[in-house]
């Protein structure tokens, strides 16, 4: 026995623990290391050789010390050297430190590989006010689509822009139905409507209202005009002036107008739907750049296919068709499909592409002026309402590729070069989307 206990002195004093266990009965071995009673580590084990190089790599080796604590039981190997995201332990701690950090724990969790986080999101079924919301959107939807027949994506992008709180802009040749659009959508909402006609002689008092004063209770009183209500079609917007334009910067932007120093709130929700024709130049005036860029959507119809103006011919009888449609939601729906809208999930990747997106705009040689943050934001907000609208709970690439063109279009302007060649803007959004990669769902970060 004195020959094996002096071969693992030995042994121990080259930095390896004794390959061979220990006599369980025998208690004269080692002695003096029985006070510390420091815990077993299963990396301290001598076939633990890819431990013993993953927890001393890029530390400081201090193994002289090691060969002091007393040898262990015979364990079985842990797959513990597989986990390489375990941190190695400052070796100026003390052993009872150590274990004091080490071993409160002694079942460690095995670490999963790193899931893309829109690809675990993705898995999950939709929760009960995504389909709430998925089904009231439908509604309105179906309902608008009874006036204007066969354009469910212009339609979808209004209905997205009025639950956001944005602004709509229909810009499309006469005759197409910008007009009906804008009543049914308001006749699909119990919410008040008030329609303005825009014309060269209107006045800004004539939209946000007037103070005037009262002689029979003898003080001023103030009377709201056209713009106090959940929905205002602003008919012909560029008919009117300048100044009559500048007259809605305040309360498409901050949903309140300020009035001989007193400012009145616009009732909730509130949406503004303006429509022009691109193609009539005289007795109108350009909308200015800080007025596109409070719409939230630019979207145009077009001309109905042959077979839906076959139908309509049909129909030839029904006049107004958007006094034939009737509500189907209340103010109250569309506030609480809102907050619906706000707890879907919106991935780093997705926030990421917008921003580049965005970025791209404003780096792009043929793009004189990019989109500004507003645009930024505004995409992200209609992406979620986008994806809540398709029964989904997260937000994908492809929801915000479906809603560049009419978010980011109108707020840019193209160099005279890029005019000159023929070039729009929605063609140039089309060519950032071709360029900018998008991420890819459920690949790995």
């Amino acid at each position: 026995m004195s020959n094996e206990n002096d071969d693992a002195t030995q042994l121990g004093s080259i930095g390896r623990h004794m390959s061979k266990p220990q006599q369980p009965g025998n208690p004269q071995a080692r002695p003096a290391f029985q006070a510390p009673s420091l815990p077993t580590h299963p990396q301290e084990q001598d076939g633990d050789e890819e431990g013993t190089v993953l927890s001393t790599h890029n530390a400081t080796p201090s193994r002289p010390t090691r060969p002091t604590v007393p040898t262990a039981q015979p364990m079985q190997a842990q797959p513990t050297q597989s986990n390489p995201t375990q941190q190695p332990l400052p070796q100026s701690q003390s052993a009872p430190v150590m274990a004091t950090r080490q071993f409160p724990q002694t079942t460690v969790p095995s670490v999963k590989p790193a899931q893309p986080a829109m690809a675990s999101s993705m898995m999950s079924a939709p929760q009960a006010d995504i389909t709430e919301f998925h089904e009231l959107f439908a509604q309105l939807v179906g309902n608008v689509s009874q006036v204007v027949v066969g354009k469910e994506q212009p339609i979808r992008q209004c209905a997205t822009a009025m639950i956001v709180g944005g602004h709509i802009l229909l810009e499309d040749n006469p005759g197409t139905g910008k007009t009906q659009l804008a009543r049914g959508l308001a006749n699909s909402i119990d919410m008040s409507f008030k329609r303005i006609q825009f014309t060269p002689d209107l006045l800004p008092s004539d939209v946000v209202g007037v103070t005037y004063y009262d002689q029979k209770n003898g003080e001023f009183e103030y009377r709201e005009g056209p713009i106090f209500a959940s929905i205002v079609l602003a008919d012909e917007i560029n008919r009117a002036s300048p100044k009559t334009q500048s007259a809605l910067l305040e309360v498409m932007e901050e949903q309140k107008v300020t009035v001989d120093g007193e400012t009145h709130a616009v009732p909730q929700p509130f949406l503004v739907i303006a429509t022009q024709n691109p193609i009539e130049q005289l007795g109108t005036y350009k909308l200015p750049e800080a007025q596109m860029d409070r719409f939230l959507i630019k979207t145009t119809i077009g001309y109905p296919s042959h077979d839906v103006s076959v139908n309509i011919l049909k129909q030839v009888n029904v006049t107004d068709r958007a006094s034939t449609v009737h509500a189907v939601l209340t103010g109250n729906d569309v506030l609480r499909m809102r907050a619906i809208s706000e707890t879907v999930r919106l991935d780093d990747a997705i926030i990421e592409y917008i921003v580049r997106l965005v970025e791209a705009t404003r780096h792009n040689e043929r793009i004189q002026v990019g989109s500004s943050m507003r645009g930024a934001l505004a995409l992200t907000r209609c992406a979620r309402v986008w994806a809540a609208s398709s029964n989904r709970g997260y937000v994908v690439p492809d929801d915000v590729k479906q809603l560049a063109v009419a978010v980011l279009a109108h707020r840019i302007t193209l160099t005279a070069e890029a005019t000159f060649a023929g070039s729009t803007p929605e063609q140039m959004i089309e060519q950032i989307l071709n360029e900018v990669p998008s991420p890819t769902v459920g690949a790995a970060a």
